[in-house]
């Protein structure tokens, strides 16, 4: 069995959902693993993980508007220390996953056609965020 750990960083543009599947590829593809357990961790608490459509665009802008009506921004909140996206970014990030674990064939995640990996940024402005990788297998 081998294991190998790494790290992707993710500049964000805005808040949405970012297609991260072809980065994660890439890093797994140099790992020299062939049959496994892919494991990505986002090591915050105001952006989430998901897996999703990758071919309609539709669909990535009906989740950011579903997920706005859900957790809008607004003052009311008691927390609200980094402004008014802070809490309904918190909410949103426990309402998805921070973490997902994807079997691994072939030296490939086993995603289905049309299923796509996002980094789902929360907050209204630009952020670096880290996404921890772990690969176990042979």
């Amino acid at each position: 069995m081998i294991q190998r750990h790494g790290q992707l960083v993710i500049v964000t543009p805005r808040q949405g959902l970012l297609a991260v599947t072809d980065d994660i590829a890439d890093w797994l593809a140099a790992q020299g693993i062939a049959d496994g357990l892919l494991t990505i961790f986002c090591r915050h608490t105001s952006a989430s993980l998901t897996v999703n459509e990758n071919a309609a665009p539709a669909v990535r802008r009906d989740m950011e508007r579903y997920f706005n009506a859900l957790a809008p921004e607004s003052r009311s909140y008691e927390h609200d220390d980094e402004g008014p996206d802070d809490m309904p970014a918190h909410l949103k990030t426990a309402l998805t996953q921070v973490s997902l674990s994807i079997p691994v064939r072939d030296g490939r995640m086993v995603l289905g056609t049309w299923q796509g990996i996002y980094l789902f940024e929360h907050r209204t402005t630009p952020h670096r965020r880290s996404l921890a990788l772990h690969v176990i297998g042979e």
